[in-house]
This record gives structure tokens, sequence and C-alpha cells, in this order.
């Protein structure tokens, strides 16, 4: 390796090493860095602990092979080696973490999706070809349960499509920061007022108004999909407080609680996961697609905000959004 060889290689970001007859020879700065320092001199099968990886330097031809665990457990490499004379190999080294975490995201994803549209659809089928049975379709009383459960079979399906749909917009439009003017004081009254059966919706705030740039038909959705949860899980008839808080540091937080039976701790890191339900069989009894809390994620990390989810067993939940006020002129 020549002088300016090795200038080039320490010039670039993504790690590379020069192995001779077997041995590591030179180490960029960010081989060093993912590596450490001690690789130089040493044999290439100590430096890299991957017989599919050795195998592909050692060759007479190179070649690439997969390593995981090269960095951190869960990491994924992609070893390529190149011949650059009979003795040595230059080996890159390429971090594949992110696009195999995304690809697996996506196959969890579709996998859940065909699973959570599978289920009502097979006991609508199964339905339908009851009621086609003239025995069991001529009663009157079976007949009427039996459509009632494909009415409501088939809104479980409609509601999951349209969460997906919406979940898909969201995804879209996700590196596009919103700036219509929003007043959150004002949307939260108009929101909670789109409930007015099934318990009490109430609103505070302790400002007259809360300006923020955002997107207005996403944040009611945030909202709505908030209040609808503490109305599902909270006490039957209970009271769902919405409360819009301004700060002098420029952010404001609004904050929906129910007075429920509060969420398990062992839930809480993983609540907003698309289909993660903290007690399944509820949660489908009460309409939900398991989708809703990781839509509302996804809408308040568009307006470059946070979004939190506090509780404790029998003293209810507490679900909040922080996000930015809008700097006026």
């Amino acid at each position: 390796m020549t002088v300016e060889g090795v200038h080039l290689l320490e010039q670039l970001q993504t790690p590379a090493l020069v192995v001779a007859r077997g041995q590591v020879r030179f180490a960029n700065s960010a081989a060093l860095g993912l590596l450490g320092a001690h690789i130089v001199g040493q044999d290439v099968r100590i430096a890299i602990r991957d017989p599919k990886a050795v195998a592909a330097i050692l060759s007479d031809s190179g070649g690439t092979a997969q390593v995981t665990g090269l960095s951190t457990g869960g990491s994924v490499w992609e070893v390529d080696c190149r011949v650059l004379s009979p003795t040595e190999r230059l080996v890159s080294l390429y971090d594949l973490s992110e696009r195999v975490s995304v690809a697996k995201s996506h196959a969890d994803f579709v996998a859940n999706a065909s699973h959570e549209l599978r289920t009502p659809l097979a006991n609508v089928l199964g339905y339908v070809e009851t009621l086609m049975n003239p025995k069991a379709g001529g009663d009157e009383g079976v007949r009427n349960r039996f459509l009632g459960t494909i009415r409501h079979e088939a809104q479980r399906m409609q509601a999951l499509i349209a969460d997906l749909m919406s979940l898909s917009r969201i995804e879209a439009v996700k590196h596009e920061v919103p700036s219509d003017r929003i007043d959150l004081v004002a949307l939260a009254h108009e929101v909670a007022g789109e409930f007015r059966n099934g318990g009490q919706v109430t609103v505070t705030a302790n400002c007259a108004d809360a300006v923020i740039a955002g997107d207005r038909g996403q944040l009611s959705q945030v909202l709505r999909n908030l209040i609808d949860n503490s109305r599902k899980y909270g006490k039957p008839d209970g009271t769902v407080t919405v409360s819009v808080e301004a700060a002098k540091t420029g952010w404001v937080l609004v904050s929906v609680r129910d007075e429920g039976d509060g969420i398990p701790p062992e839930h809480l890191p993983r609540i907003t996961e698309r289909f993660y339900r903290a007690d399944t069989s509820r949660s489908r009894a009460a309409g939900g697609t398991g989708l809703g809390l990781s839509i509302v994620k996804h809408i308040v990390e568009r307006h470059r905000g946070r979004f939190d989810i506090e509780s404790r067993s029998g003293q209810g939940t507490v679900a909040s959004m922080m996000l930015p006020l809008r700097t006026e002129g």
C-alpha cells in the first residue's frame, strides 16, 4: 500500500483495513474507532472473529460476508474484501444495521397488518357461510345475531384500513414541517365538544391561547385519539381532563388524563409500537386497531415535539405531548 493510498483511506468515513499475509498492517481512524487501536499488527482472525468474514479475507479472490455483533450486539455489518496483490487485501466494513432494521420493521408491519385483517375476515366468512345454511338462516334470532357480528367485524376491518391509510399519509409527509397557525386552546375545546355522550370531557388552560405552527387535521386527530382512548379505558362515565399549559420556556404541554385502572409498567416502553396492546382482548372488544398511539407519536414527532405516557395501576393514565410555541414575526 502506497503512502498516497494510506492517506486516501484515512479520509474515508467507512472503516477500512489493509491486511497483509493474514495480519492487519493498517487501519484508518474509522476502523480503529470501531474495532480498537490494538488491531494493528494483529492476526485478522483475532481482529475479526467471524469465520465467514475471515474466509473471504484470506481467500485468493476476496469476497463479501455479513457479520453480526461487530460493534454492538444487534449490529449487522458487511465485510468486503478486495485483492490488492497476492499478499495484500483491502477490507472495507459497511454498517447495514439500519437497513436491516428497517427491512425487519416493514416485514413485521406487513405480517401484523395481515394478521389483524385475517382474523375479522375469517369471522365474517364463517358467519356468512352459516347464514347460507337454510336451517340457521331461517331462524330470525340467529340471523340477526350473526348479522350483528358480521357488521362489527366489518367495521373493525374498516377502522384498521382507515388507520393504516392515515399512518401511511403521516409517514409520507413526516419530513415536512407544518406551518399553519393553530391555537391549541381553541382546538382542545373544539375536539372535546365532539364527545358529548358516555362521560364528561373537560378542558382546562393556564392561558387564553397557545399558538403553534402545525397541521390542524393531524393535531385534531391526536386529541381525538387520546380522548377516545381515555374514554374507552377510563372509568365508565368518568371524567377525562384535557389540559393546555403554556410555559415561558417557549413550549406548550397538552395532557389528556383519565381515571381508569392505569397501564401496568411493563407495557409502557412498548405502548406506542404498531399493533402493540397492553390488554389484547379489551382493546379489540373496545374497537381498538392497535395503531392509535403509533399514529399519535408520528404526528407529534412531525411537529418536532415529544410524546409521553405516564400511568400507575389504579391511578389512571396521563398522555401528553410537548410542542414548541409559534415564534411570531
